[in-house]
């Protein structure tokens, strides 16, 4: 089954990714978003934990994948989003898919 995942439970996904918290942790909100800010700044911002995280399905694609997996539960355990946010305001989608413009 395919699902979409907005962009902020993505970016903090992989933050927590390439935190140093152990797949075994069940962190709360606050230390999740402890470690979620902690790597985000060690890493340079939002990107450089991508970085982390392309580096790791690169070298350990066996270990990145469940730690992904491990990183999206815990994130949107503590993030809860509603179907109205998820799918954003018309501004968001924009955003996320810009329309074509119609042929004339």
């Amino acid at each position: 089954m395919i699902s979409t995942t907005d962009l902020l439970t993505t970016a903090r996904a992989e933050a927590l990714f390439s935190s140093s918290m152990t797949v075994e942790s069940h962190p709360t909100k606050g230390e999740l978003a402890a470690a979620v800010t902690e790597a985000i700044r060690r890493h340079g911002g939002t990107r450089g934990c991508a970085v982390v995280l392309a580096g790791a399905y690169g070298e350990h694609p066996e270990t990145a994948a469940p730690r992904m997996r491990w990183a999206l539960r815990q994130v949107r355990a503590a993030y809860p989003r509603s179907a109205q946010s998820v799918h954003g305001s018309r501004s968001d989608r924009f955003l996320i898919a810009p329309r074509l413009k119609e042929a004339s």
